[in-house]
């Protein structure tokens, strides 16, 4: 299981890049692997706005359908439009080519609520036990 450090998480299994004022917006390695082979993503269109912990998008595996949640508020900057021909990139590289999302947040501060890749790391070990 990967937790790359430099990332900020969400309890719901979500990761963040900060970029600048944009948040690139993605599912965990542990959310994918619970998930098991991604067949569909529904994602929102550029221009919509998201709210912090409210549902974003619906991602679709042979085992289960679960909603995305975002991590952060604000508006959608870009789609990855891979996805709509290669959903199985959230399974095969949930954190490069299986990207979501990049959002102009709103609120930046709304990052510090976040988890680190340590306090994920934790977060994930207890919740699985």
């Amino acid at each position: 299981m990967e937790y790359p450090a430099g990332l900020k998480y969400s309890r719901e299994h979500e990761w963040v890049k900060l970029e600048g004022s944009v948040a690139l917006v993605g599912i965990t390695d542990f959310a994918q692997s619970e998930l098991g082979d991604v067949v569909y993503v529904e994602l929102p269109e550029a221009g919509a706005e998201v709210e912090a912990n409210n549902t974003f998008g619906v991602v679709e595996s042979v085992k289960a359908v679960s909603d995305l949640y975002a991590p952060v508020s604000g508006t959608v900057a870009e789609v990855n439009q891979q996805l709509n021909d290669e959903p199985e990139l959230v399974n095969s590289d949930p954190f490069e080519d299986g990207w979501m999302l990049r959002i102009e947040m709103s609120d930046a501060s709304e990052v510090d609520g976040l988890l680190d890749a340590d306090e994920y790391k934790a977060f994930v070990e207890e919740e699985s036990a």
